[in-house]
């Protein structure tokens, strides 16, 4: 098991977000963005893992689209949220540390919502690489994180940097833009599509 707390639990930020999302879902806003980039990315009835699932509102939209999806999240409280917000919700209380080649494989690896930028401090090739471990054949991972002015408690992290970090790790950039619409990459937020890199 992991042993580091993540910039996430240090900051004890769980309860507040949790509580927005679920007001969010309550109010019957627009929560799918990510869920429907991951969608476009995959066949019907496809495996995918929602790395860093948070209270599990791209887990629920994924499995309403007819995908068979696991939510991985370190986070007590935000577990006990998804169970709460979406009963019947397929969620573990793990750390994409914890993750081994036996829990895959994927068809598409989901990271978003800023779960890089929260990471254990010095984690993030150690986490790109637990990823791609459970990559399917063809398996993608889905990233995006805010590249300027993150959350409280978050790192910075440059594109740049993570870029280098994701090469280290074995993977190689399909696709970057700056929205989960695909809008042109810029310097404020990151969106990624990733696979394995080519031996």
């Amino acid at each position: 098991m992991a042993t580091r707390r993540t910039r996430w639990q240090e900051a004890g930020n769980s309860g507040n977000f949790g509580k927005r999302f679920a007001e969010l879902v309550s109010a019957g806003e627009d929560i799918d963005g990510e869920a429907r980039l991951a969608d476009t990315l995959l066949p019907r009835g496809a495996r995918v893992l929602d790395a860093g699932a948070g209270m599990g509102r791209v887990t629920a939209a994924l499995l309403h689209r007819g995908h068979d999806v696991l939510a991985i999240e370190p986070d007590e409280s935000l577990v006990r949220q998804a169970r709460a917000t979406y009963p019947g919700l397929p969620i573990q209380e793990r750390d994409i540390l914890d993750l081994t080649p036996d829990d895959g494989p994927f068809d598409l690896v989901v990271c978003v919502g800023n779960v890089m930028v929260y990471l254990a401090e010095g984690t993030e090739r150690e986490a790109l690489r637990a990823m791609r471990a459970v990559l399917g054949e063809n398996g993608r991972i889905l990233v995006g994180f805010h590249l300027q002015d993150p959350p409280p408690h978050a790192r910075t992290y440059a594109a740049s940097e993570f870029e280098a970090d994701l090469t280290a790790a074995g993977l190689r950039v399909d696709l970057r833009a700056g929205t989960y619409q695909l809008h042109p990459a810029n310097d404020a937020y990151g969106v990624w599509v990733l696979s394995r890199a080519l031996d």
